[in-house]
């Protein structure tokens, strides 16, 4: 009975042969939308397909999901085409994409969309970064293809115009898969010649996918970083790409991009007549004015009586020395004097000077110092022989000269009340010039106790 049993991975495997071996889960066609959407860092896609009422498992290989013109994410309803097989570690059937597109909306749209919103953040747009085209080109380059209408309307319009300029055409191609990376090149290549004033890149019109090459971002990034000014000339005039918002001036058109990058020589050539016209009225109304400036010196006293004129210049000459001369010999007084004040005021205030009067405010002090305390010690002299005689006064020593004693018990206390003695103690009184040892003989109290 064991032996009927089966293992997990047993049965798996045997699932997974079912399914594989099943025509009709080779090719499955679904529309859904997407959640759970996850980039690995490997390139591969994993998400999850559905609808109101299931969900499926999905993985898209980094293989297949290079030619992708759209970033998927979550919410994003598409159109899917791949196989259904089983993924053995977790025992789970899921979709393998081989193919995915927007539903309800075209791929290369949504693709122009999203990469238009990304370098708008980039900045890449903004005005700031724009280059001026020159107004008077020397040398050209025309990065178009060799074959098609579009060299041919450039070079056409341009010679027409503006005859004098060199036109140089690097070739690339402008569609298929190798066209992106070929258009990248030339931009680069015609940098590093350094010999180009404007660059005109583009092409004739076409499908959105013929003039796909223009939206990729390679060529975005590779007109963007160009040192020389780039016209763009993508298509028809309704045809807009990523390289327009890129480029420095956008036309809407290959003639119309040949006719931006240079100037009319007819244009010219009348703005040239009409200088001329200009410069001539302008020197013949210089000159009228001239003339007339001519007579009128020649009229002037000057010209008529120099003898007298230098005569008066001389003596006005004089005067202007003259007064020359006082203003100098004022100022000098002036800066004299200032010098004198300057001087005086530097003496007040040298150094020595003011150690001397400090010196002598010293000795003031001194001096001030020395009277106040002789003061101050004569006052306290005559405080303190006060104050001895005073205690003197209160000496007791002083008393008992006056035949006072001092009575003592034998324990050296000083005897104020007859009851700190009794009969037959020998006490001690010290008298003014010695002492006495005494034997009590007899106690009389104070009646009044």
């Amino acid at each position: 009975m064991k032996d009927n049993y089966l293992t997990v991975t047993a049965l798996t495997k045997y699932i997974k042969r079912k399914i594989d071996t099943d025509p009709h889960l080779k090719n499955i066609w679904l529309k859904g939308e997407i959640s759970n959407f996850k980039h690995h860092s490997r390139g591969h896609m994993y998400l999850t397909i559905k609808d109101e009422q299931t969900r499926l498992q999905a993985v898209m290989f980094a293989g297949n999901n290079r030619s992708l013109k759209f970033n998927p994410e979550n919410g994003m309803k598409v159109l899917i085409k791949g196989e259904i097989s089983v993924f053995e570690p977790y025992g789970q059937y899921q979709l393998y994409i081989q193919q995915m597109e927007p539903d309800g909306i075209g791929a290369l749209y949504l693709a122009f969309e999203q990469l238009k919103e990304k370098l708008h953040k980039q900045g890449l747009f903004d005005p700031i970064h724009k280059k001026k085209i020159p107004l008077y080109p020397r040398h050209i380059g025309v990065i178009t293809s060799p074959t098609g209408a579009a060299v041919r309307d450039i070079i056409t319009t341009i010679k027409r115009r503006y005859p004098i300029v060199t036109v140089t055409v690097i070739p690339v191609l402008v569609q298929g898969t190798n066209a992106v990376s070929s258009i990248k090149e030339a931009i680069r290549i015609a940098n590093n010649k350094e010999i180009f004033d404007v660059l005109i890149v583009g092409r004739g019109g076409g499908s959105i996918e013929e003039l796909w090459s223009f939206n990729e971002e390679p060529v975005a990034q590779a007109i963007f970083h160009s040192k020389v000014p780039i016209i763009s000339a993508v298509g028809h005039e309704t045809d807009i790409t990523i390289s327009d918002f890129v480029a420095d001036l956008r036309a809407p058109t290959p003639t119309g991009a040949a006719e931006l990058a240079v100037p009319s020589q007819l244009e010219l050539k009348d703005k040239i007549s009409n200088l001329k016209k200009f410069l001539i009225r302008d020197l013949d109304g210089h000159l009228v004015n001239n003339k007339k400036h001519l007579q009128r010196l020649k009229q002037s006293y000057a010209f008529r009586y120099p003898e007298q004129l230098l005569k008066q210049k001389e003596q006005e000459l004089d005067k202007h020395v003259e007064n020359i001369q006082k203003s100098t010999i004022n100022h000098v007084k002036q800066q004299t004097k200032a010098y004198s004040n300057l001087n005086a005021r530097l003496q007040a205030q040298h150094p020595k000077k003011q150690v001397e009067q400090f010196q002598k405010r010293l000795n003031q002090l001194n001096k001030q110092q020395a009277y106040y305390m002789s003061q101050v010690m004569e006052i306290k002299s005559i405080q303190l022989k006060n104050i001895i005689e005073k205690l003197t006064l209160l000496n007791p020593l002083e008393i008992m000269k006056r035949g006072f004693a001092l009575p003592y018990t034998s324990n050296g206390e000083i005897i104020k009340s007859s009851k700190q003695v009794k009969q037959q103690d020998i006490i001690t009184v010290n008298l003014h010039d010695g002492s006495l040892n005494c034997e009590v003989i007899q106690i009389e109290g104070d009646n009044n106790e």
